[in-house]
């Protein structure tokens, strides 16, 4: 509802329109990396269905108000990324925070609609995150090993090379250094909260 009602107000005022989605919209991809021309394979009444095909929702209002009332619009499509400032208890293992700034800046100043993936397209498996965290935060820790969510995604990876064409845009900070960057402005919270 709120897409809905952003875009009538986008309409109405003559503004661009800029929908911030999401990985999510590809679901259990069976096309790796993803680019954005590929539809997904999203379970429509699985745990997750609500989130995916929420953003998927979203995506075609977005269009729809594109090709059928002229609103000027952009689409991102945001992968897992993190960073300072992201929410503290937001259950995620590696946060949909919106670090990519500069791409939708790039994106918004740009003429192209989209959707553009944007995100880092290295990728690590949970162990290779759970690794990086422990050196990052306590060498000492133990990692645990849990059931994955229902339909989760075993395989998440943008493919950029459309943000790289046209907005020139990729990301700059690597897990290895960003990761540090958050921890302290998490420790930082946390203390200020005390």
């Amino acid at each position: 509802m709120g897409t809905l009602n952003m875009l009538g107000l986008a309409k109405r005022i003559g503004a661009r329109f800029l929908l911030t989605s999401t990985s999510e919209v590809y679901g259990d991809p069976l096309e790796h990396p993803q680019k954005e021309t590929y539809w997904g394979h999203v379970n429509p009444i699985g745990e997750r269905s609500c989130y995916d095909e929420g953003k998927r929702t979203a995506e075609t209002l977005t269009m729809d108000y594109h090709r059928g009332a002229g609103v000027e619009v952009r689409i991102a499509r945001i992968f897992n990324t993190y960073g300072p400032r992201m929410c503290l208890d937001d259950g995620r293992v590696v946060s949909n925070f919106v670090a990519q700034v500069d791409g939708l800046v790039a994106l918004m100043e740009g003429e192209h609609i989209g959707p553009f993936n944007l995100g880092n397209p290295g990728e690590f498996t949970m162990l290779e995150l759970a690794e990086v965290v422990k050196e990052t935060i306590d060498p000492s820790a133990r990692i645990e090993f849990k059931p994955n969510t229902p339909d989760d995604p075993h395989m998440r990876k943008p493919d950029i090379t459309k943000a790289k064409q046209l907005l020139h845009w990729e990301p700059k900070v690597s897990l290895r250094q960003g990761l540090p960057r958050m921890v302290s402005d998490f420790q930082k919270r946390i203390l200020d909260e005390k």
